[in-house]
């Protein structure tokens, strides 16, 4: 289990230095062989797993995995960092000790949140290097990008047809998840037969256009469907040094209003953060409001949380707002469910 101290430091926004970074260029690299997923190995989560996805951090949440109509396809963020070893661009799926990491991770505190909505599918991948995004060996940064969305869009062509069986589905992501989503939207999914299927996607902790899709638009309300949501926590008042305000290019939802607004969100609304151990809901940790394409969030308060430092908070995209987009996941499939329902009637 991650330690309260060990997820503050990430909360921190101290997100894992590239201690270890990739040798050599992409093309003198032999790259890991690629998941087969066939086997359940090559799942983070799945159905057929018992996994940390399943976890609730309060056992008065439901879960409605077996209960639902509806699958989750989420694609998890970095964590291959440049822990000792992470020396290739793209990481080996079959690595139990990055395995390890990234359910301890990210699949128990970001994609359990989802286990109240629908069946969980979250495929292991040859991610890219965390170093890929800061690099300025851009062609090796994108080749690698390539080939872990060659396994993310396999996943899914997978899912599709051995496990979907037309059931409605959410794409959820996070971080490098997020800048494989927005592809796997665009490319089979926006304006596609398979769009009739989506009740939203959630890709959050990467900058998202709001023209990013065709056919497919950022949400403006808590229960609407066939839209996507996105945002990128900051602490209030600090923009990055590097940042252009782009607020009228940027699609960016407020997690705890679910409107595009720049009225701010005070922390009564926030119905729970879960951070530190996963065995407690803590609300009203922060706020939420948007400002030029982020989302600006007050200091969290919490116990232990005198010891974030950093103004970037985007390890705790989810985390922060966990319990409202829990909710929020669940009030979409319902109001899927029941618009469906009606039109079929007709």
């Amino acid at each position: 289990m991650i330690t309260r101290i060990g997820l503050l430091f990430l909360l921190a926004g101290v997100a894992m230095s590239c201690a270890v970074r990739p040798k050599d260029d992409y093309r003198s690299q032999s790259q890991p062989g690629s998941p087969d997923y066939s086997r359940l190995a090559a799942w983070a989560s799945h159905p057929d797993l018992d996994d940390p996805a399943d976890r609730i951090p309060d056992p008065e949440l439901p879960d409605r995995q077996m209960t639902s109509g509806v699958d989750v396809f989420f694609i998890h963020p970095t964590t291959y960092t440049g822990d000792r070893g992470q020396n290739l661009w793209n990481a080996p799926v079959d690595d139990e000790k990055l395995n390890r990491k990234t359910d301890k991770s990210t699949i128990l505190y970001q994609a359990s949140l989802f286990n109240g909505a629908g069946r969980i599918f979250a495929p292991r991948y040859r991610q890219a290097h965390l170093n890929a995004y800061f690099t300025q060996d851009r062609q090796s940064a994108n080749n690698a990008f390539d080939l872990a969305y060659s396994d993310v869009k396999s996943a899914f062509e997978y899912y599709l047809a051995h496990f979907n069986n037309g059931r409605p589905f959410i794409i959820a992501s996070h971080s490098q998840g997020t800048t494989h989503g927005i592809r796997l939207v665009r490319e089979l999914i926006d304006g596609k037969p398979l769009q009739q299927q989506l009740v939203a996607a959630y890709l959050v902790g990467m900058p998202v256009e709001k023209n990013a899709f065709e056919q497919i638009p950022p949400c403006g309300k808590p229960d609407q469907t066939g839209c996507f949501v996105s945002w990128r926590t900051y602490k209030k008042g600090y923009t990055p040094p590097e940042y252009i305000p782009m607020d009228d290019q940027l699609a960016v939802v407020n997690p705890l209003t679910w409107d595009t607004t720049a009225v701010e969100a005070p922390k009564a609304l926030n119905r729970g953060a879960v951070v530190g151990k996963f065995s407690r809901v803590i609300p009203g940790v922060t706020d939420a409001q948007i400002h030029e394409g982020i989302l600006w969030a007050s200091k969290p308060k919490f116990p232990g949380s005198f010891l974030i430092t950093r103004k970037n908070y985007h390890i705790g995209d989810y985390n922060l707002y966990y319990l409202n987009v829990r909710e929020n996941a669940a009030d979409r499939v319902a109001a899927f469910m029941k618009n469906n329902a009606t039109a079929g009637g007709k």
